[in-house]
């Protein structure tokens, strides 16, 4: 059964190869806060001091996006999808507690289960980077807690006096809306299900980094994906060359927001021009190139029927292999 008419079936794989087969689907992603989300390590937002462009040679600090802050919200969106549908329960696969080793989320993204077995994801996702520097990405907030009076002051318990700000106050660091982090989602070996299932988790996860806040809100922009036989330029040099295109055009004026028409434009352009530089194969749906893939993605996967078909696609694709290749290596494991 074949879902996509606006891609040739010869990128994909017929089943899940057990072995590297050297086909990779890239998907670039521009990924846009919408609120005030924390990618953190230790209290503290994630930073690291690079320089500024791939021409401008200036060492600025840039807020930095983790791979597991962007791949751990996508598999959990995947997860909750096959549970809606009925193709996996919370007691037969439970994340980072008890893997069932037979669903499209531990075959594609991979599993470890210490002595029981481990899997490898196929799902490749390396740390992203802010375009604007860090000064101009993160606000510093005061937190407390409101009375039933509605104030911030107390009320004169444990001691203090009525009208007086309690202790209980803290700062945090949080992202600004409207920062931008290119990100390059890299799938190995797709079969068509496994596409459109990593795909499908991209569009329509909302929120990233610290899942205890009421924030988070992030937004993900496709602008194109790339089918290669190898991998593609980095998340930092595409973020580098993102920010000469936009100072080139005087499109970053701190301390204001950068424009999303100018940064998907310069990200769409400065892609092009690293993909025109790389010495592998591969073929590009970027820009208009990429719009009627789009369109037919979303239209699969945003009805009922077209969604449900996919996910048992690739739920069937998932129990073949863990049949075929992870029942061997638990086998062989006992014989030890």
């Amino acid at each position: 059964m074949s879902f996509l008419k606006t891609v040739e079936s010869k990128f994909f794989q017929s089943e899940i190869p057990y072995k590297p087969m050297g086909k990779y689907v890239h998907f670039l992603t521009v990924r846009i806060t919408e609120s005030y989300p924390l990618f953190q390590t230790d209290g503290e937002l994630n930073k690291a001091r690079v320089r500024a462009g791939v021409k401008d040679k200036t060492t600025i600090s840039r807020l930095s996006m983790f791979k597991r802050k962007q791949s751990t919200p996508e598999r959990l969106v995947g997860r909750e999808l096959l549970r809606n549908y009925g193709l996996m329960t919370a007691e037969e696969c439970e994340y980072n507690v008890n893997f069932s080793m037979d669903n499209p989320d531990c075959i594609i993204y991979g599993f470890a289960i210490g002595d029981s077995g481990s899997e490898k994801s196929k799902v490749v996702v390396d740390t992203a980077f802010s375009i604007t520097a860090f000064d101009e990405s993160h606000e510093t907030f005061t937190l407390n807690a409101p009375y039933e009076n509605g104030t911030m002051a107390s009320k004169g318990e444990n001691g203090s006096k009525p009208g007086e700000v309690t202790s209980r106050i803290n700062q945090q660091d949080h992202i600004r809306p409207q920062v931008f982090f290119p990100s390059i989602v890299t799938l190995k070996d797709p079969t068509e299900a496994s596409f459109l299932y990593v795909f499908n988790n991209i569009l329509r996860t909302r929120h990233y980094g610290a899942q205890t806040t009421r924030t988070g809100r992030v937004r993900n922009e496709l602008i194109g994906v790339v089918f290669a036989d190898g991998e593609i330029t980095s998340n930092l040099r595409w973020t580098q060359a993102t920010y000469d295109q936009m100072k080139a055009q005087h499109t970053i004026n701190p301390p204001d927001p950068l424009d999303e028409d100018d940064v998907i434009t310069a990200a769409k352009s400065a892609i092009e021009a690293l993909m025109a530089n790389e010495f592998i194969v591969h073929t590009d749906f970027i820009g208009d190139a990429f719009s009627p893939l789009l369109q037919e993605v979303k239209s699969l996967v945003g009805d009922e029927t077209g969604i449900k078909a996919v996910l048992e696609k690739a739920d069937a694709e998932a129990k073949n292999y863990a049949n075929t290749h992870i029942s061997k290596k638990k086998t062989a494991a006992k014989a030890k």
